[in-house]
């Protein structure tokens, strides 16, 4: 039972960390002009993603300082994931070895 959530909160950050690192490659594509901005697809695939990161990046730019032009939440928010996963993977073995074998 233990080692079923460990796996599917191992999947889930693994998921959000990809969905952070589309988003920030889109939002460069679109900014940079290599993305056609009228496309509807585009459009509405930025807004999903802006909406699934939004909440999850507004807590740490109340914190962070104003950068001008630089947004350096996603890469915070990845760190905290990364670390989040090592806690996950320690309290997994504390529990015992059965949870990742």
């Amino acid at each position: 039972m233990t080692a079923a959530f460990f796996d599917i909160l191992f999947l889930l950050l693994n998921v959000l960390f990809y969905i952070i690192i589309a988003q920030v490659i889109l939002s460069w594509l679109f900014v940079f002009g290599v993305i056609n901005p009228s496309s509807s697809f585009v459009r509405g695939l930025v807004d999903a993603l802006d909406r699934i990161t939004g909440p999850l990046y507004r807590p740490i730019r109340k914190i962070m300082p104003d950068f001008g032009g630089i947004d350096l939440s996603p890469m915070v928010l990845i760190i905290l994931i990364m670390i989040l996963q090592r806690v996950l993977a320690g309290v997994a073995m504390e529990l015992g070895p059965t949870v990742f074998s």
